[in-house]
């Protein structure tokens, strides 16, 4: 049961301090769907997601207004399509089918156009990671994530040589809408099957049939309850763990609402602190309220570390069943301190890349100048998929090349995509590097069998 208290401390984080429920992501399982005939595949496809997740917006919006939080997306995550599309090969067919449900469903996003190439590719998994720029630009809302290391099998550096191809590829794609097309791309090492935020949202193996997941937001709530503070740093970190609480508490009644709702399995509320272009929903901004002039400045990896670690415990506290990314997202685009902090140089390519060892999840909606070569991406996608092997945690990389726009120059996207300033990156040539292809070994301590 909840108090009257909580009650009263909800209603005042959603009017005054920006609480909301970031995202109902409902996943669902295609193994079922599966046959060597692409039509079949695709009509099973239909018919399955139109069943389970026809009516997931109106569920959404009926909690949303009985409760009164926010609900500010209705998604789907699917099984990787390069799995569901391998017997049939018909994945550009499926990539139709999924975008007219996402049309049909009113949802804002769906998940799942992914692959899971972290060792080796298939002939029939490189053939399908070719075609994520095209399914990618002739769709809105249809998201892919590709998988290229893990700690226990190391990075797959031919992956990731062709993942900056395909980056590039998707920016040119869509040069005339600041190659937004890579803004729906994410590249990882050790993804999560339960993830329900965007772009790299998708269902995995060891899942239910259909699941909710729920990710819940509120940098703003943090930075109101600390600026109530005049204490140590371990009055600051208890502080943070008590508002994750009341924050995870929100989203674990939502997700169980929903699951319920829509005769689903609940599954997990990531705690993410996800913030948005909107002032005062910032993380750059919590991090400055602990004490930096600005984010970017020396002891940004530190407050990032304390944040992280005072949400997951706060979190883990207010639900049994935690998971997806959990902990606070830097993505450029999508928070206006950090905006700002790019804007006026005081954040850098290389301090994000060292915030990205201690938060979730890595390199995030950064705009680069769109002349840089694919080679440069891929050392780049690199050196952030070390950073989550060596570390054995969740690392990304979501980067965008802006056709035809030079470093200072801004790129616009639009709703909680935002804007973001294109960042000068080092020029300095790694193709040696690149081309050299094979896998890069797993850390000595993956080894503990």
């Amino acid at each position: 049961m909840y108090s009257t208290n909580e009650i009263l401390e909800t209603i005042n984080m959603v009017s005054h301090q920006h609480l909301d429920v970031r995202t109902i992501t409902l996943g669902v399982s295609l193994f079922d769907c599966i046959t060597d005939s692409p039509k079949r595949t695709c009509d099973k496809i239909y018919d399955k997601l139109m069943k389970k997740a026809g009516n997931i917006v109106k569920v959404g919006n009926d909690i949303a207004g009985e409760i009164g939080v926010p609900i500010v997306n209705k998604r789907i995550a699917v099984t990787p399509i390069s799995l569901v599309s391998a017997s049939s090969k018909g994945h550009l067919e499926i990539i139709k089918t999924l975008d007219k449900v996402a049309d049909e469903t009113g949802i804002d996003f769906l998940g799942g156009y992914s692959a899971l190439v972290h060792k080796a590719m298939t002939p029939y998994e490189k053939e399908f990671l070719l075609s994520i720029p095209e399914a990618l630009s002739t769709t809105n809302k249809i998201c892919s994530s590709v998988n290229v290391a893990t700690s226990k099998a190391g990075i797959n550096m031919d992956a990731v040589k062709l993942m900056g191809k395909i980056v590039k590829d998707c920016a040119y794609l869509t040069r005339d809408k600041d190659s937004i097309a890579c803004a729906k791309l994410v590249v990882f090492a050790n993804a999560v099957e339960d993830n329900p935020f965007m772009a790299g949202a998708f269902l995995g193996s060891g899942e239910d049939d259909a699941v909710v997941n729920v990710g819940v937001s509120g940098p703003g709530v943090v930075k109101v309850a600390l600026e109530q503070v005049d204490g140590d740093l371990t009055q600051i970190a208890e502080v943070i763990k008590q508002t994750a609480f009341k924050i995870t508490r929100v989203g674990q009644l939502v997700a169980r609402e929903a699951a319920n709702r829509l005769g689903v399995s609940y599954g997990i509320v990531d705690l993410s602190l996800a913030p948005t272009p909107v002032v005062g929903d910032s993380v750059a901004h919590i991090l400055e309220e602990i004490g930096l002039e600005s984010v970017g400045a020396c002891g940004t990896t530190a407050t990032l570390a304390l944040l992280n670690d005072a949400v997951k415990k706060g979190g883990i506290m207010a639900s049994n069943h935690v998971g997806g990314l959990s902990g606070a997202f830097i993505p450029v685009s999508e928070d206006a301190g950090m905006i700002k902090a790019a804007e006026n140089g005081l954040l850098s390519l290389e301090k994000l890349e060292a915030m990205t060892a201690v938060c979730s999840v890595g390199l995030d909606m950064i705009a680069i100048p769109g002349d840089v070569s694919p080679e440069i991406i891929s050392a780049l996608i690199a050196d952030e998929i070390a950073i989550g092997v060596v570390n054995t945690k969740t690392t990304a990389v979501r980067v965008i090349p802006v056709y035809g726009k030079k470093e200072g120059e801004t790129a616009t996207f639009g709703g909680l995509l935002g804007e973001a300033p294109v960042m000068p990156i080092n020029r300095s040539d790694p193709s040696k590097f690149v081309n050299r292809g094979g896998r890069i070994p797993a850390p000595l301590h993956s080894n503990k069998n």
